[in-house]
């Protein structure tokens, strides 16, 4: 039992000298970030019950900049989603584990025509839930948004981003 009380003397001894590269450090976490992937949800926490006031469905992606972009979470049947008010609008499916995905994004202008025909077609694909960035104020900046979060910008018959 002697030897082993000084094995952990000389372990512990030996681990209060270690020192920590940060460059590797910093190689490691930039490696890691290539690794997770690039457009990703991340879940908010519920504000329900606070000041008597219903929370709202809300998410984060994270899109390939890295940029975070805030979104109110709807059903699928929603039609006038841009009736009023341009947005970024993601249709999104979930897996059985509740990963999300975004099947397509589009910039949407307020009473966009096509938007009823890329809704049923993003429905076909098996998109469930339309998430609404509303934050972007000009037709160029909802446009980024979409790339950021969708792809690369490329108008098909349907209409999906």
């Amino acid at each position: 039992m002697l030897f082993a009380v000084s094995l952990s003397r000389k372990v512990r001894a030996a681990m209060s000298n270690r020192s920590i590269s940060w460059a590797a450090a910093l190689r490691e976490l930039k490696a890691d970030r290539g690794i997770r992937s690039a457009v990703r949800e991340e879940r908010l926490r519920s504000s329900a019950g606070v000041r008597g006031a219903p929370a709202l469905a809300m998410s984060v992606w994270r899109g390939h900049s890295s940029r975070r972009y805030v979104v109110v979470v709807q059903p699928l049947d929603t039609p006038d989603l841009v009736a009023d008010i341009g947005a970024v609008t993601l249709a999104v499916a979930r897996d059985e584990r509740g990963q999300a995905s975004i099947i397509a994004a589009r910039a949407c202008e307020a009473g966009d025509p096509g938007f009823l025909g890329w809704l049923a077609a993003c429905a076909k694909l098996g998109a469930h839930e339309l998430h609404a960035y509303r934050l972007a104020e000009t037709a160029p900046e909802r446009c980024a948004v979409a790339v950021d979060l969708g792809g690369v910008m490329n108008q098909t018959a349907s209409g999906a981003v």
